[in-house]
């Protein structure tokens, strides 16, 4: 009886590659006083499909802290949900809200968000 060696392909470099090729980023949501916490829960569940519940503590946190991380993704699909925020659009209850609101994108640290 002969034995044959069988070689498998080394899968973990294919999986690394990948990963080095499309690092994440974070959609930043930045605080004004042109918007109600409605209009943000709106937004980010129109935009993101985040719910009432995710949105609120999102909204919540831009309001106290300045900013929040709505989103990490693609560098392609970060920008694509940062322009579409900046076209949101005003705030109806607000009489003085004249635009949308203001995001940025930055890289990921890390990259496990």
């Amino acid at each position: 009886m002969s034995m044959d060696t069988l070689t498998l392909p080394d899968t973990k470099t294919k999986e690394k590659t990948k990963q080095k090729r499309q690092p994440p980023y974070h959609v930043i949501l930045l605080n004004d006083d042109d918007h109600t916490y409605e209009y943000v829960i709106h937004m980010l569940g129109v935009l993101f499909g985040h719910s009432r519940e995710k949105a609120f503590l999102m909204a919540r946190e831009v309001d106290t802290q300045g900013r929040v991380i709505v989103d990490t993704t693609t560098k392609e699909r970060a920008e694509l949900k940062r322009d579409q925020i900046h076209a949101f659009g005003p705030d109806p209850l607000l009489e003085r809200s004249k635009g949308s609101m203001s995001a940025i994108i930055e890289p990921a640290e890390g990259g496990d968000e």
